[in-house]
């Protein structure tokens, strides 16, 4: 069965994961982390995305990105993808495939759940086990430029992002504050199942309206139900 194109809507944001093959490490080295972050500017500025926020795990990213096209991500991760597996295999000789196939990817709910995710994305090296206690700690992810104004040039703030104060001071004050509390387990939840299933991660409301204009279910339908009830027997 043929696959059927991942949701997208150009001026959404998305937030999207690459995996390594088997779950295997796609950086070692410091220069590994600077080089895909290098050619991940160039296919952004390229490709029409503009990247919110993003962690470089050992074995995985995530980014959050808005396309201004229809293919702006899509492209983006092929040109990436490209560079840095030819890097990859010549500085460790090695060949063969380093992606666990397709990159995994969700439209998202702005007003809702875009600064979750955010959180989300940098508290990435806090959950793992044994990696930081704060996200501070963490030097391949756009913390550092969200929080403390660290100057980073491949995040562009997200209109979400500007709301949270006049200055960029304030901004990245009360940027910091959001990290005081936990993210609950469900919506954790959420954000990953939506994801990995690509599906949309947002309101009841926004879910209506994107499943309205692409016309295709955007969530899981619900199954099974009480078969005595008339309503079931009558549906």
């Amino acid at each position: 069965m043929a696959r059927l194109p991942r949701f997208v809507i150009p001026g959404q944001p998305q937030h999207v994961i690459v995996r390594g093959n088997n779950r295997e490490p796609i950086f070692y080295g410091e220069e590994d982390y600077r080089f895909y972050l290098e050619k991940l500017e160039q296919a952004c500025e390229k490709h029409q995305c503009d990247l919110h926020a993003y962690v470089l795990m050992t074995n995985h990213v995530h980014l959050l990105m808005t396309p201004r096209t229809e293919d702006g991500i899509s492209k983006s991760l092929q040109m990436l993808g490209r560079y840095y597996v030819q890097y990859f295999n010549h500085t460790y000789q090695r060949t063969g495939t380093l992606w666990e196939g397709r990159y995994k990817a969700t439209l998202i709910d702005s007003e809702r759940y875009l600064l979750t995710c955010y959180r989300y994305i940098e508290l990435n090296p806090v959950r793992a086990e044994d990696m930081v206690d704060h996200p501070s700690e963490y030097p391949w992810s756009s913390y550092r430029h969200n929080a403390v104004g660290e100057p980073d040039p491949l995040v562009v703030p997200h209109p979400e992002y500007i709301k949270l104060g006049k200055t960029p001071e304030e901004r990245q004050s009360a940027y910091r504050a959001l990290f005081k509390a936990r993210i609950a387990e469900k919506t954790l939840t959420e954000i990953r199942e939506s994801t990995n299933k690509a599906w949309v991660l947002g309101s009841s409301h926004f879910k209506d309206e994107i499943e309205r204009k692409l016309k295709r279910p955007v969530s899981p339908r619900l199954r099974g139900g009480d078969r005595k009830s008339e309503s079931y027997r009558k549906g």
